[in-house]
């Protein structure tokens, strides 16, 4: 059974792109299905992330502030930016608008942390920031979210604070404490837990893409090409900050996926509970689920690739000098 979720997890890309497509063509498969069940199933994906979190990944917070820290800011300033701007360019409707500076406004996922760990980037790092912007999400979110879309949409900022610290943070400490007091139990899980989680991410993207097949099919490609162009220039402004900074290689992939890389599963979320009247809302944070995990594996392999060449970069100056 573990072999199975592994295998699950390992081609989430895959599995998320497959399920999008069928709920496409076949909208009746997840139709039925209450929008509500997302806040249950992004619960169980943060819940597994407590219980793979332990005191040492807030170590990093402590003992490399300056890291975290750029990684922070660049997570909470690049990507909103680039859903404004995006929205603007492509001349997006309210509802898409909405979707879009959701996502950009939201924290780092878990999908970050194994994309970096794939790429042999900084892993302390990846977790730190993810676990910083996902700690703040609560006030921040909700603050950028009515800052950059409270002039079109009305904004319930308390409310979304209240939504995030139910979805996101509750789930997360029970993980821990969980962890704390039962680690034979949490050791058992942490085999299954990717493979859950990738199965609970590809049924937020089953139920948001069902519920809007006719919308997505009838609609304009611009909010794809704005899904695809937020991560990739997230990935990219990412990468070119931590090269300014003089950020060694390692921490530069960090912060590049970080930034590109966000929970969209938790936009949608408060898509549908925040912005029901607007239905289309929850359609970017289930195209970027989908993307960003496709082009995470493809990030990946290049970063992998490239830190080979590097390596051997360095073992022949070191030989020569």
């Amino acid at each position: 059974m573990k072999t199975i979720f592994h295998y699950i997890s390992e081609y989430m890309g895959i599995l998320v792109l497959i399920v999008a497509i069928l709920s496409l063509i076949f909208p009746g498969i997840a139709g039925q299905i209450p929008p509500k069940t997302i806040n249950y199933l992004l619960g169980i994906v943060m819940f597994g992330m407590g219980l793979t979190m332990n005191l040492h990944d807030f170590k990093v917070i402590f003992t490399r502030p300056r890291d975290v820290t750029v990684g922070f800011f660049a997570q909470f300033l690049i990507m909103p930016t680039l859903a404004i701007l995006l929205s603007w360019l492509f001349s997006l409707d309210k509802a898409l608008m909405v979707g879009v500076v959701l996502v950009g406004c939201c924290p780092g996922g878990t999908a970050s942390n194994v994309i970096t760990y794939l790429s042999k980037g900084d892993l302390a790092l990846s977790v730190g920031i993810t676990s910083l912007t996902t700690i703040f999400a609560p006030i921040v979110t909700p603050l950028l979210v009515w800052l950059l879309a409270g002039q079109k949409v009305e904004v319930d900022v308390m409310s979304m604070f209240m939504s995030i610290l139910t979805v996101i943070i509750i789930p997360i400490v029970l993980g821990f404490i969980i962890k704390r007091f039962f680690p034979r139990f949490s050791k058992r899980a942490v085999g299954y837990l990717p493979g859950i989680s990738t199965l609970a991410i590809a049924t937020i993207v089953a139920i948001v893409v069902s519920a809007n097949a006719d919308k997505l099919l009838h609609g304009s490609l611009a909010i794809v090409a704005v899904v695809v162009l937020h991560n990739l220039l997230g990935l990219v402004i990412g990468y070119c900050l931590g090269l300014m900074m003089g950020l060694p290689w390692s921490k530069r992939k960090a912060i590049s996926i970080e930034v590109g890389m966000q929970n969209s599963g938790l936009a949608s979320s408060l898509a549908a509970l925040h912005f029901a009247a607007y239905p289309m809302a929850t359609i970017p944070g289930a195209l970027f689920s989908v993307w960003h995990n496709i082009s995470g594996a493809i990030v990946a392999k290049i970063y992998s690739c490239l830190g080979k060449d590097e390596q051997k970069l360095n073992s022949g100056v070191s030989k020569s000098q």
